[in-house]
């Protein structure tokens, strides 16, 4: 394949969606960040942050790699580790019109935002050192290897006719598995019976699902590789689901509580993301509608299932990911149909029942290797770096204790002293 064959508009395409995806990790830390407390908030977009950085550099030096070299069935080879031999032509086996480079580095996004979901579920007493060190291992030893299962050339669940389409079994299954180990090997807060955690800024919240909801069209409609028919039917498909599933949680909501809330809605709409991810590229805007509903539904019956266990999954990422993930995927075995991708396949409505075994199979297995990788992987964190911090510490406030700051600052008297001083200063001229 030479140069010759890129498209302009494809390559263009791939890279707003690139840019896209980045920006859903920003938004997952203002989502994050409004609903958890105020003394935790920095720690919390930090590890965000921290996510993002350690997991692009995993990904340049041997995590593409590992994903997408073709390969056997369980892993890639090394052979473009450091990004050698990732340039602008073409790989065909992948993205026929658009620079490898540009395929490897929108992927290369997905992988950031992976191991970043994990960060909800040990907010407020994770060691900061641990979860950077954990991101760096487990970027290696299970996000990388699911990858190439599910889209690498050889991979094996992709050669048995599995479908995600954007990530629902790579991205979401695989950080609500990992954040469910993850809450239980770190333990529950300190306070989490004392101490119900309230949003400490519902706007925040509503701004980072606004932003991951944005994002999210790079997200799935970038995964098409295509600026054509495909990548219009993921974006559809991916606000269809979006808006079915906020009403769906709302109408819950006013029936058990009387209340449709704000912090519910934003919930949703992540949810419903969710659920039409790997299957958005494969159904139809009905389809998506009632996918974004169901999922939707289910996952708002996690949450209050969970909320009645001891385990601390402090921001529901099992509950919202790994279980939302699950849902999307079996569901693409439901209403996925080949006339609308010839790259898909048909499911159960459409006469193929073993598409849906097929996807089964497919969930299983990741949802079982993530969660005895993740296990092995935190146990060897703890033996090099504390996983959880101290009493005090957690007492104090991760923000002041880990980082040194606060992001808020309370007024006093003596503020407001020099700010009215300040004001009677001010040249008249310029007021």
């Amino acid at each position: 394949m030479n140069e010759t064959a890129i498209s302009s508009g494809d390559t263009a395409w791939l890279l707003v969606s690139t840019a896209l995806v980045f920006l859903m990790t920003p938004g997952l830390a203002f989502f994050y960040g409004g609903l958890v407390s105020r003394r935790h908030v920095l720690n919390t977009l930090m590890m965000t942050v921290g996510a993002l950085c350690v997991a692009a550099i995993i990904w340049v030096l041997v995590g593409y790699s590992l994903a997408f070299v073709p390969g056997g069935p369980l892993v890639g080879g090394l052979a473009w580790a450091g990004f050698q031999g990732v340039g602008d032509a073409p790989q065909s086996d992948y993205a026929a019109t658009v620079p490898h480079l540009a395929f490897a580095a929108f992927q290369g996004m997905f992988a950031v935002i992976t191991p970043a979901l994990i960060a909800g579920a040990v907010v407020g007493r994770m060691n900061f050192r641990a979860f950077l060190l954990f991101v760096a291992m487990w970027c290696l030893g299970v996000y990388a290897p699911v990858a190439h299962w599910v889209w690498g050339i050889g991979g094996w669940i992709r050669t048995s006719g599995a479908l995600d389409f954007a990530g629902g079994t790579v991205v979401h299954i695989t950080a609500g598995c990992a954040a469910l180990v993850a809450a239980a090997l770190v333990g529950a807060r300190a306070d989490v019976k004392r101490a119900p955690l309230r949003p400490h800024n519902v706007p925040f919240v509503l701004l980072g699902a606004g932003l991951l909801w944005f994002g999210w069209f790079g997200f799935n409609a970038g995964s098409a590789l295509t600026a054509g028919g495909l990548a219009s039917l993921a974006l559809v498909t991916t606000h269809m689901s979006a808006v079915a599933a906020v009403l769906m949680w709302l109408a819950i909501e006013v029936w058990r509580t009387g209340k449709a809330t704000a912090v519910g809605a934003a919930t949703a709409a992540v949810v419903g993301l969710v659920g039409i991810t790997p299957a958005a590229g494969f159904v139809s805007p009905l389809a998506a509608m009632v996918i974004g509903g169901v999922t939707s539904a289910v996952c708002y019956a996690a949450i209050q299932w969970r909320s009645r266990l001891s385990l601390d999954d402090t921001l529901d990422v099992f509950a919202c990911h790994g279980v939302g993930g699950m849902c999307g995927a079996l569901l693409t075995g439901v209403f996925a149909r080949q006339s609308l991708n010839a790259a898909g396949a048909d499911g159960l409505l459409a006469g193929n029942p073993k598409l849906l075994l097929t996807q089964l199979i497919a969930v299983a297995a990741t949802l079982a290797y993530t969660l005895l990788v993740t296990f092995v992987l935190l146990k060897l964190v703890g033996l090099i770096v504390p996983l959880r911090l101290s009493p005090a510490q957690e007492r104090e406030g991760i923000d002041r204790s880990v980082h040194g700051e606060a992001a808020y600052h309370e007024t006093t008297g003596d503020d407001l002293f020099d700010l009215g001083a300040a004001s009677d200063n001010l040249d008249p001229a310029v007021m």
